[in-house]
């Protein structure tokens, strides 16, 4: 009788509570203040069904729909308190162990871009950036988080951005500002559900609403979401970290919010709508794990381009209160073209301001950091002497200890490198030796290198603060472990061993090769970072953690003569162009240094009659793209109007906005090398001028036509006034003005002999919908009496033209 008093008491609250909420006088917020244990919260969950279920047999379903719909506002309310709470505050790159600051003090907007090439980049991230740095502003449509779902049409968006560059910030921002009533407030319900903490529920079978249970107790009072009445978003931060295998194509179906399967089907089929139809879903990744999506499932696609040039400055004025400080480290930054670059990313304005703030501020006599590596070693010098400072040690108690963390940290740095991970479980780091046990001990030796992160209760997450970080850490923990084998090797002095036999030197010769290999340029960073911990200037601040090597012991000239080889035997422009990094690194600006005193001997850049080695042509281009100036004009006149100079300078017309190469004699090779240049998703050219190329011909004009039709291609206006074009090349240009991914807005055709076939050819291609050309330069008289093109076809034009009303038809008299 005692229990069964308990359970109809039990039911007469819970029957009051929904009577209440059921009352049009009820305030919908007040649900939002209670707090429920896992029990209570289960007895209300089988008391709802019961109500509900009693509801729709008594044919009172409106009944039912209103108590649903005011547990929705109660559960928004209390989902919302929690999440303001959950991302308030913001751990600067900083673990558990250090401090955190209010999110909306700090934030600083990012530039985020709609768009993109649709295909994945296939260099290294950081070369990714100093090709976003050079692409001018208004060729992008910028774009606010907070309106990324205003167009009603948009279901799915992609949102793309290099490791460190703010994609996870952005989306913590964006629910902050939901949750705290300053936007989106259309939206019933956010749901963020971070792939790196799915990865932990991979083994699990459950519902859809059972995953939003698991991460959201706060709305366990929903048996399902009605996305067709209440606006939801899912939110799925860090497709690159994802281990789920994602089977688009042979994952079971699945419609309904309470049919059990694994974490992978969940998301296969919320992503290609079979479950929650209507809801919106918004994924981040970095580019090389972008295409694990088909596109076809993808509405919109946006990039998150980091800080530009005046938002780099905010940060750093937000970060260092004195003002006089900040302007010091900013000219700095400024001063060093590969270290300002870096700073698109802005875990890497952190890294530079905690380190250039104590190195300025104390006026210390040390050498100022100009490369990554001299920047990395006093970030990790830094956090090795605040944690003394933090436990009250005047010197490092256990050196030892010290070395042999940093150690097993880099050697998990560079297992993981190799994989492509950026984020590691437990089991990862059991396969590095490392005690999970003690994994504490290895955030308290590097608290804001790297951290250990609790995932809601279901498991431990680890990480760098940043790739960049774990590809410094994967380079030192290779260098040491050379430098052990090689110490250890010579002092056995053991003549059959090979490996008395492999130098420093030799050791680095590898390292280039095994880079220059890499097809996605993954190595890039990592390789410079293994040079620059080559020369002792960097290795003497790191002398507590490297072994000692003998004075002398390595000379760096021979890897500069290397590496001076290779850019000579011509790799790819993006090879070479590391490569001019990776002597940077080395500190040997040689071949730079070769190109600038001969461009600075005279008034202007002409090279005509100069004959340059193809290592000075690569320091030419180096030079050229990492000049202070806006690459928003190249003019190949200025230099050489060769073909040899056209296709030496190509990375430079790639990244240049305008292209003058009137009167250069380009021929059907130069064409072809343009086609790509049309065809490249890095491009940045929009304008490109072949006026007076006598030897371009129909063929050069067909050939170049196959570049404009790719969907890559970017270029608005084409000017090919005087190439002696005859209606051959119309058949290829009509066929570029019909194709849907053509953005051309003007075509200049000025002073050629098209003749009727042609302008007829031309016509077809205008007439077509997707063509987009605004404007078409012709020349009456030259058609008059070179074609004696019939009349009916210049009215044809004129009609077509002033029927459309989007295109200007100039015609010379």
């Amino acid at each position: 009788q005692e229990l069964e008093h308990k359970v109809i008491t039990v039911l007469k609250n819970e029957l009051k509570r929904f009577k209440m909420l059921l009352s049009p006088d009820y305030p919908a917020c007040s649900e939002g203040d209670e707090e429920d244990d896992e029990d209570q919260s289960d007895i209300r969950d089988g008391v709802l069904k019961i109500v509900l279920r009693i509801l729709k047999n008594l044919n009172q379903t409106d009944l039912a729909i209103t108590l649903q719909n005011k547990l929705v506002s109660a559960n928004k309310q209390k989902l919302k308190s929690k999440i303001t709470e959950k991302c308030k505050r913001i751990n600067e790159g900083i673990s558990q162990y250090g401090s955190s600051a209010l999110l909306n003090e700090i934030y600083t907007e990012l530039y985020i871009t709609e768009g993109w090439s649709g295909d994945v980049n296939t260099e290294h991230e950081v070369r990714q950036i100093e090709t976003a740095s050079r692409r001018p502003a208004t060729q992008e449509t910028p774009i606010q988080c907070n309106d990324l779902f205003n167009d009603t049409s948009i279901k799915t968006v992609l949102t793309k951005g290099v490791a460190g560059i703010g994609k996870t910030v952005s989306v913590q921002k964006f629910i902050l500002d939901w949750a705290e009533g300053k936007a989106n407030q259309d939206v019933t319900f956010i749901f963020p559900l971070p792939f790196r903490e799915l990865n932990l529920m991979k083994q699990k079978r459950l519902s859809l609403m059972d995953l939003l249970h698991n991460f959201f107790p706060e709305i366990k009072d929903l048996q399902y979401v009605n996305c067709n009445v209440n606006k939801v978003v899912l939110i799925f931060d860090g497709l690159d970290e994802c281990r789920l295998p994602l089977n688009f194509q042979n994952n079971e179906r699945l419609c309904h919010v309470t049919e059990s399967a694994s974490v992978d089907v969940l998301l296969t089929n919320l992503i290609k709508g079979n479950l929650l139809s209507s809801a919106r879903l918004w994924i981040t990744s970095r580019p090389g794990a972008a295409n694990q999506i088909p596109f076809e499932y993808i509405d919109k696609i946006t990039e998150v381009r980091g800080f530009s040039d005046p938002q780099k400055e905010e940060y750093f004025r937000k970060r260092i209160s004195d003002q006089s400080l900040a302007n010091k480290i900013i000219t700095h930054m400024k001063s060093s073209r590969s270290l300002y670059i870096m700073c698109h990313i802005p875990v890497f304005c952190w890294i530079s301001a905690t380190v250039l703030e104590r190195m300025l501020s104390e006026a210390q006599h040390k050498e100022i950091p100009k490369t990554l590596t001299q920047m990395f070693t006093h970030f990790l010098i830094f956090q090795i002497k605040h944690k003394d400072e933090k436990y009250h040690q005047k010197c490092d108690s256990d050196p030892q200890q010290t070395r042999e963390s940093i150690l097993a940290l880099g050697k998990l740095a560079f297992q993981q490198l190799e994989k492509g991970n950026l984020i590691f479980y437990e089991e990862d780091m059991r396969a590095c030796g490392i005690d999970v046990r003690e994994a504490s001990v290895y955030s308290g030796v590097c608290t804001q290198i790297f951290r250990e992160e609790l995932a809601l209760h279901l498991g431990k997450v680890f990480s760098f603060v940043h790739l960049s970080v774990q590809e410094f850490l994967a380079a030192l923990y290779l260098f040491i472990s050379f430098i052990n084998k090689y110490i250890t090797k010579q002092q056995t002095a053991n003549p059959s061993n090979l490996f008395i036999k492999t130098k420093i030197s030799d050791f680095l010769r590898r390292a280039v090769n095994k880079a220059l290999q890499s097809v996605n340029g993954h190595l890039d960073l990592f390789l410079r970072f293994l040079l620059g911990l080559s020369l002792e200037s960097n290795q003497s601040l790191l002398r507590d953690i490297l072994p000692q090597m003998k004075t002398g012991s390595y000379s760096k000239q021979e890897t500069v003569e290397y590496i001076k080889e290779k850019i000579r035997k011509n790799p790819s422009p993006e090879k070479s162009i590391n490569l001019f990094h990776c002597l940077n690194e080395l500190n040997d600006h040689s071949l730079v240094q070769e190109v600038q005193n001969y461009l600075n001997r005279t008034d202007s850049w002409c090279l005509s009659g100069v004959r340059l080695s193809p290592a000075q042509w690569s320091a030419l281009v180096f030079v050229l793209l990492n000049s202070d100036e806006n690459l928003d004009e190249f003019e190949l006149n200025k230099y050489d109007s060769s073909e040899e100079c056209l296709l030496r300078l190509l990375p430079v017309v790639k990244a240049s906005r305008k292209a003058l190469l009137c009167r250069c004699n380009i021929t059907q090779e130069s064409c072809k090398a343009l086609s790509s240049v049309f065809s490249s998703n890095t491009s940045n050219l929009r304008e490109l001028d072949l006026s007076q190329n006598y030897t371009l011909q129909d063929s050069g004009v067909n050939v170049l036509c196959a570049g404009l039709q790719n969907p890559h291609c970017t270029l608005e206006i084409l000017r090919l006034r005087w190439c002696f074009l005859n209606s051959e090349s119309c058949t290829g240009l009509s066929s570029v003005l019909s194709s849907n991914s053509s953005r051309l807005r003007e075509l200049d055709l000025s002073e050629n002999n098209l003749q009727d076939s042609g302008v007829k050819l031309l016509s077809v291609g205008l007439q077509n919908p997707h063509c987009t050309l605004e404007i078409l330069r012709s020349d009456f008289i030259y058609i008059k009496f070179y074609s004696y093109i019939k009349f009916e076809y210049v009215c044809f034009f004129y009609l077509y033209l002033n029927h459309c009303q989007h295109c200007t038809l100039i015609i010379k008299y």
